[in-house]
């Protein structure tokens, strides 16, 4: 029997054999991260430097831009090093790092969504109150609150996972996964499950239950209020809703992989569906917002006028 201290690294079996392909697995990995960093940097930028987007609302959006850029971060590059290497190990403690940094984006991305909710249901459903319900001082504390609760969480979920002796080192995916880790251990791991499935349900249900009570009221409000707070309501609300759906949905296969036997399935579906959460939640976002808000539209055709103004000019 090994213990945790006896295994120095950890063997990522759901790589495929792609001689042929890594390089343009690798390029097309690369060009999506890529695409990731500019797009919220890009968006991130315009918030800060525009006056009229500090607001609110825009601060809820810089938090969850920063987030995305975060995931990516703890996904990506170790994906672009896998897919070059011919071994597929990874030391323990980058694996110990890798599953804390997933599981607090997928915690701070699920917060940052219910904030912006309640945002959007204090601006819809008490648009008179708004501005002293919503005070800069409690826009600062949500926003704390929704990275330093999953941070906390997340230390306690790895050190319970840390402790554990283990009986082999073969995980079964393209990344670190906590309860992966966890079943290959030959110790008592009742309380990793139990604090795991407790984890899981409050991480997502008491926000996912937030989100729906914020938008029952705000459907309310639409239906019975004027065409112009109809038109408000569909503009704001629009991108979120796509964002909460498709959060919901790469959820789902997070949890579904996680704890349940899928080795029926095909293993390029499986890799495409782990991948899923990681990858479109922090591409798709930026395109939801930056297309679909008309702020950060006209920000962005100013933006783009004073580039063509100065390189006419010089």
């Amino acid at each position: 029997m090994m213990n945790s201290t006896q295994v120095s690294y950890f063997t990522l079996s759901a790589y495929l054999d792609a001689d042929l392909f890594r390089y343009v697995y690798f390029t097309v990995i690369m060009c999506v991260y890529g695409f990731i960093i500019g797009a919220n940097v890009l968006l991130m930028v315009l918030i800060c430097v525009n006056r009229s987007l500090h607001e609110p609302m825009y601060m809820f959006l810089c938090s969850l831009f920063v987030n995305e850029l975060y995931g990516s971060t703890g996904l990506f590059p170790f994906l672009l090093v896998q897919i070059l290497s011919d071994l597929h190990t990874v030391s323990v403690p980058l694996c110990f790092l890798q599953v804390f940094c997933v599981y607090t984006y997928g915690s701070v991305e699920v917060l940052n969504l219910a904030v912006m909710s309640y945002d959007r249901y204090l601006a819809i459903c008490f648009p008179l109150q708004y501005s002293s319900l919503m005070t800069a001082g409690k826009v600062f504390l949500l926003i704390a609150l929704s990275w330093l609760i999953p941070f906390l969480a997340i230390v306690v979920l790895v050190s319970l996972s840390a402790r554990l002796q283990l009986c082999g080192n073969i995980i079964p995916r393209v990344y670190c996964g906590n309860f992966s880790i966890v079943k290959l251990s030959c110790s008592d791991t009742s309380v990793n499950n139990i604090y795991g499935l407790i984890y899981t349900v409050l991480s997502l249900m008491i926000p996912l239950i937030l989100i729906l009570y914020t938008y029952i009221q705000i459907l309310h409000v639409c239906f019975s209020g004027s065409k112009q707070t109809r038109q408000k309501a569909i503009s704001t609300c629009t991108p979120h809703l796509a964002s909460i759906l498709n959060f919901c949905f790469g959820s789902c296969f997070q949890i579904l992989q996680s704890r349940f036997d899928l080795s029926r399935m095909p293993l390029v579906l499986g890799i495409f569906l782990s991948l899923y959460f990681l990858t479109f939640q922090p591409l798709l976002n930026p395109l939801l917002y930056g297309l679909k808000m008309n702020k950060i539209r006209d920000a962005c055709k100013r933006l783009t006028r004073a580039e063509k103004v100065g390189f006419q000019t010089s």
